[in-house]
């Protein structure tokens, strides 16, 4: 005669959350719910919200919130002066020592603007900057400059139509001496890529010395796409590469006033092909010896003084 089984001792296991009594509820499977589960109101309900808004629309919301939180820090006496002096400037948060304080005197109190006094010491503490950043106890959080259009810049502008384009160039050090150089010899714009270039920093900010809040630094979804738009608007595209035929003096002499485009690459890579190919010549700088590379920043310096006093 069989033993009656003995009852568990151990507790039962409470109910799903949501079971009622009386009903079968099997498990979930680990890849989600069981597929003979249907949703509750609460997840219908979910749904039918998200189905109102098309996939764009919420893509636009995104990129338009993306966009009014991007902020920048620029820091450094001179960055900071020439940022709380421009008017077109969105400035959120300014940042101050004692020091830096006096040394920047009224341009402070004509900004508007009430800065934050910190001690020295904990500067790094309270402003977000990268380790190693020279900021001389000043910095201040601002948003992008808006420069308009491409064809809104390179239709107008006083002197010579003149504009550097960089394929590539990513060291925002270098795009700020870039910006520097086109301020000095009278570019209307500096343009670049939304992708693989320096995008507007504090470093960039820094090196450019105050230039970048009077020289436009546009970005263009696609290089090539802007140089043949300035080429419809009447621009000679001179690429500058090692590969070059002729030189940077000889096509510039021979332009006759027309407007000029000056495209620059990185070190090491230099320009890509689809580049080479959109522009109207491929020149070289001359060189003496046999050492013939210049730094992109240099280079640039070097194209801008020979298309400005050509005129």
């Amino acid at each position: 005669m069989s033993k009656a089984p003995e009852p568990d001792p151990r507790p039962a296991p409470p109910p799903r959350r949501g079971a009622r009594p009386g009903h079968d509820h099997r498990p979930d499977s680990p890849d989600g719910p069981a597929p003979w589960a249907e949703p509750g109101a609460g997840q219908r309900a979910g749904a039918q919200r998200k189905a109102k808004k098309p996939s764009w629309v919420i893509d636009k919301e995104r990129a338009r919130r993306a966009a009014a939180a991007e902020t920048v820090w620029l820091f450094g006496l001179h960055a900071v002066r020439d940022a709380l002096a421009n008017p077109a400037r969105t400035r959120l948060r300014l940042v101050l020592t004692r020091n830096a304080a006096d040394r920047l005197g009224d341009v402070v109190a004509q900004s508007g603007m009430t800065p934050e006094i910190v001690d020295a010491r904990v500067f790094d503490r309270d402003v977000p900057l990268d380790p190693g950043s020279v900021h001389q106890g000043a910095a201040v959080e601002v948003r992008p400059l808006a420069w308009g259009t491409l064809a809104e810049i390179a239709a107008a502008g006083p002197g010579r139509a003149l504009i550097v384009a960089l394929d590539r160039v990513t060291d925002p050090h270098n795009v700020g001496a870039i910006l520097r150089s086109a301020e000095v010899f009278g570019a209307r714009a500096v343009i670049a890529p939304l992708r693989h270039a320096a995008p507007e920093t504090g470093a960039l900010a820094k090196t450019a010395s105050g230039a970048l809040e009077r020289q436009p630094y546009v970005r263009v979804a696609n290089l090539a796409d802007a140089l043949n738009q300035l080429k419809a608007m009447g621009y000679v595209v001179l690429g500058l590469d090692g590969t070059g035929t002729g030189t940077l003096g000889q096509a510039i002499a021979g332009l006759g006033g027309r407007p000029v485009c000056l495209v620059l690459g990185a070190e090491g890579p230099g320009l890509r092909d689809r580049t080479l190919e959109t522009c109207d010549q491929v020149v070289r700088i001359p060189y003496a010896g046999e050492f013939g590379s210049l730094n992109v920043s240099n280079a640039a310096a070097v194209a801008l003084y020979a298309a400005a006093s050509s005129t």
